[in-house]
């Protein structure tokens, strides 16, 4: 199970609001605590899935349940083959989004203010500086309260040039390496995907062994069981990376919209 803290340390301050709600399905998607599926989901208020129902239902066959079970485990491994294989850029083979990964943002993309190479490295020396920094990067700070921040700091004109410089410095570095971690989050939530899928895939065929060989019911019902959750949790954690990945590009923006406050109060 991937935990909020150690896949994304800040991914609270830089996700939206979750459209479900409570942010359910980043908890499903192993972000957080197991708990039950979105709202919205076809899966919600149901006491168990089709597949679970049919091999629990007493009076079946195990013929019956057995196809039923292998019906619902192909279909998932078709929803998990376009997973496994889509990339937007096949140099980065375990990108999900269909966001295009771009690893690094230049300066240049975000500032045409003063050049900043004399300063990097500067700003954590600055007491001020260090404790505005992490404070205009949260994203529960509204962007209008930022401004009032950022004009207040930067003071008289005779030192708005260098307090500027070291804010956007101390932005730069500060909001690149949060995209860097939540993209790095990302890829490696992709991995576990495929994993998961190889994992439903073994036990497809196991589930085959156990019916060729006529193996008892309760060992196929117990299997198929376990290939329903198998499937419920990928499909639901499925859902869940496109809402995962809007959230480098809104660190981007937020950056931006940073900078683009600084370099007004310094004209």
């Amino acid at each position: 199970m991937i935990s909020t803290d150690s896949q994304f340390p800040r991914l609270r301050d830089s996700l939206p609001p979750s459209p479900g709600g409570g942010g359910s399905r980043a908890q499903r998607a192993g972000w957080g605590e197991l708990v039950s599926p979105p709202p919205g989901s076809p899966l919600r208020g149901l006491p168990t899935s089709s597949l679970q129902g049919e091999v629990g239902a007493r009076g079946k066959s195990v013929k019956s349940t057995t196809k039923l079970a292998l019906v619902a485990v192909i279909a998932a491994i078709g929803i998990a083959a376009p997973f496994q294989t889509f990339a937007a850029d096949p140099r980065f083979p375990d990108w999900p989004c269909a966001q295009i990964k771009v690893p690094e943002i230049s300066v240049a993309a975000v500032w045409t203010g003063p050049p900043i190479d004399d300063v990097r490295g500067q700003w954590q020396s600055e007491a001020k500086v260090a404790e505005l920094v992490p404070r205009l990067a949260a994203r529960r700070t509204p962007l209008e309260e930022a401004e009032k921040l950022i004009a207040e700091f930067l003071g008289s004109p005779a030192e708005r040039d260098q307090k500027g410089k070291l804010l956007f410095a101390g932005l730069f570095e500060t909001l690149s390496r949060e995209r860097s971690e939540v993209m790095d989050g990302i890829e490696r939530f992709s991995r576990k995907q495929k994993g998961v899928v190889d994992k439903i895939r073994s036990k497809t065929a196991a589930l085959h062994q156990l019916q060729d060989a006529h193996a008892e019911e309760s060992k196929i019902d117990e299997l198929a069981n376990q290939l329903d959750w198998d499937i419920r949790v990928y499909e639901d954690e499925k859902k869940t990376v496109s809402y995962v990945c809007e959230v480098p590009q809104l660190i981007e923006r937020r950056l931006f919209a940073l900078s683009r406050m600084i370099q007004q109060a310094l004209e």
